[in-house]
């Protein structure tokens, strides 16, 4: 018997969906599951990061584990910034320190982790529990920031070299040209698109 996939992936919107591919990146939100298992919730805490596949302790939590958080995954790392995860202090040590740094850089000021989720979680989500974005000009976005599609509101399309590469879980299709000082909805939550104007993280190849 085949095993449906969870609903465990995560896209740059933030929504949570159920896909066969796999992640390069894990993370979590706290526990989202109810007791069947399924998705009951698509948040529990501030704390929104991106973890490495294999925990460094060995210690490995299930879909099911009672009591934990949720397993959530992602494409690449892009993805996981786009729906407001940070790199985990932990697990993913030198990217949370960039991060920092960048966030340091970008705004001028070096939060803790605690104070940063705060930042993030009102740059992510409003009060209703619905995706925050915001309108630029595609010519004063970095490499790395998500934006929607004009055409289909819950399409996303990576932002890279000038160009406009339309996102799956399967991976980035081919890259389209539009013109620099065309407005565009953000994904990205507002402060991580000031990180990533100073600061280079992992995109794909």
């Amino acid at each position: 018997m085949i095993e449906r996939p969870r609903r465990n992936r995560v896209t740059p919107i933030g929504d949570i969906e159920a896909t066969p591919q796999r992640g390069t990146l894990m993370g979590n939100r706290g526990d989202l599951h109810a007791p069947d298992g399924t998705l009951c919730r698509t948040w529990m805490v501030r704390r929104w990061i991106s973890c490495t596949l294999h925990s460094p302790t060995g210690r490995r939590v299930t879909f099911d584990t009672p009591g934990c958080y949720t397993p959530l995954f992602f494409a690449d790392e892009v993805t996981a910034l786009a729906a407001g995860h940070r790199p985990c202090a932990s697990c993913r040590r030198p990217a949370y320190d960039a991060f920092r740094a960048g966030w340091q850089d970008a705004l001028g000021e070096k939060p803790s982790a605690v104070e940063m989720d705060d930042i993030l979680h009102k740059a992510r989500i409003n009060a209703a529990g619905y995706k925050v974005t915001f309108i630029a000009s595609l010519r004063d976005l970095p490499d790395g920031v998500f934006v929607a599609g004009e055409r289909s509101p819950g399409t996303a399309f990576l932002v890279r070299a000038g160009c406009l590469h339309p996102w799956s879980h399967a991976g980035y299709g081919k890259p389209v040209h539009v013109p620099v000082d065309r407005p565009v909805r953000v994904l990205t939550p507002a402060p991580i698109v000031g990180i990533l104007k100073v600061r280079t993280f992992q995109i794909f190849d």
